[in-house]
């Protein structure tokens, strides 16, 4: 589904992003982990069309993210770490404006927000204007609107940042239910328990390399993905 191909970014003389080479096929939760700066946001927004790369390919279904990138968008929904949603708006107005930009029909989109907005109780906030929610509440937002057009990618930086125990667990629902008809999910996280439970594919970066990347059965081995990670990234204690 999601094909990146020898990826380089750089930022001047630094290279965010250094030949990456990663495969997120049909039906996987592909958990990508690094530090801070490791250059995982970077690789997030070149997949979403945000940021431009100076070489290598992103292909989304085969079609490439450069060529074609409204084709691409088309199939994708991308829910940032901290949302910069239209803060006027009403969250039913924006959920609207999303679901036109999607040519959602009044029946579908009306199913998907009623279902979405109930299962994450955000439904009795719809009529409030965004700039009153709170960031957790803005967060079931960006989930509602990323989720109502049915993507075959969905992807997420640190989606479970801000999230209740509740919301985070039904988050993780979607996950499962969504790769069990097919579609895909590529997200970074720093929760390595999260990783190790919910993904069954692993990519570990450091400094826009990429260090470690397959099964998290086949990484992990008899050791926890906190102790392989450490390992790999050498910040773990000495013995």
């Amino acid at each position: 589904m999601l094909e990146i191909k020898n990826l380089t970014k750089t930022y001047g003389k630094i290279k965010a992003v250094d030949d990456l080479t990663l495969t997120i096929a049909n039906g996987d939760i592909f958990g990508f982990i690094g530090h801070n700066g490791a250059g995982k946001t970077t690789t997030i927004k070149a997949v979403v069309g945000i940021h431009d790369f100076d070489s290598g390919e992103i292909l989304i279904n085969g079609i490439s993210v450069k060529k074609d990138p409204m084709t691409c968008k088309k199939q994708t929904a991308y829910i940032p770490d901290n949302p910069d949603l239209y803060e006027f708006l009403t969250g039913i107005k924006y959920l609207n404006f999303v679901a036109d930009i999607f040519d959602l029909s009044k029946t579908e989109r009306t199913k998907n927000i009623e279902k979405y907005a109930t299962e994450l109780e955000l439904k009795d906030d719809l009529r409030s204007p965004i700039s009153s929610y709170s960031h957790g509440m803005k967060q079931k937002l960006a989930i509602i609107s990323a989720l109502i057009h049915k993507p075959r990618l969905l992807v997420l930086d640190e989606p479970f940042v801000g999230l209740d125990p509740k919301a985070a667990f039904t988050l993780k629902e979607y996950f499962k239910e969504m790769t069990k008809e097919g579609a895909s999910i590529f997200f970074s996280t720093h929760g390595l328990e999260v990783a190790q439970k919910l993904c069954n594919k692993i990519a570990i970066i450091k400094n826009g390399k990429l260090l470690e990347a397959g099964e998290t059965e086949e990484i992990i081995g008899k050791k926890s993905l906190e102790d392989v990670f450490l390992e790999l990234t050498e910040e773990g204690k000495s013995s």
